[in-house]
């Protein structure tokens, strides 16, 4: 009976570790656009809100998505200093087009591609788009799939929350 109970301990303590664990930026190599390698770990924005965004160049609503935030994006990060990331998805085949179609939309945004998908399997994403939101300690505290015109106010008002301090249900 000691055993059943030390393993149910054991098991619980296990869970909440690894449920901890995955509430944080996981660690995988990425590429810049220059093809210089980037480790998503270091993905900081001096205690401030983070949006990462997973989309492909192939998909539509990924790119509405981040060219809508585009237009809004300046005005955001003056208002609460947050920070997206974009993280391309494109495999080997497509990765050369990421470069072409960021310059050529003029986003501000750190952008970064997941040839392997190493990035996008360790935060479980299984299609685009797929937005995250990062509190200022690296915490993910909010998570949407799928693209509908007007999300990225919804977004919007989340990060705002993120940065007056509230927390995010």
């Amino acid at each position: 009976m000691k055993s059943l109970f030390f393993t149910a301990i054991l098991c619980f303590i296990t869970a909440t570790s690894i449920a901890q664990q995955a509430d944080k930026i996981p660690s995988a190599d990425v590429n810049k656009l220059d093809g210089t390698s980037f480790n998503t770990a270091d993905i900081k924005n001096d205690g401030k809100p983070i949006i990462i965004n997973f989309w492909a160049t192939w998909c539509s609503p990924c790119k509405r998505e981040l060219n809508n935030i585009a237009e809004m994006y300046e005005m955001w990060q003056e208002e609460t200093g947050v920070k997206l990331v974009a993280m391309s998805i494109d495999d080997a085949r497509n990765m050369a087009k990421v470069a072409p179609y960021v310059n050529g939309k003029g986003w501000e945004y750190d952008v970064y591609i997941d040839p392997n998908g190493d990035f996008k399997r360790a935060m479980g994403v299984n299609n685009v788009p797929h937005t995250f939101l990062v509190d200022g300690e690296g915490n993910i505290v909010w998570q949407h799939n799928s693209y509908v015109e007007g999300d990225e106010y919804e977004l919007f008002e989340l990060v705002k929350k993120l940065s007056e301090g509230e927390k995010i249900d």
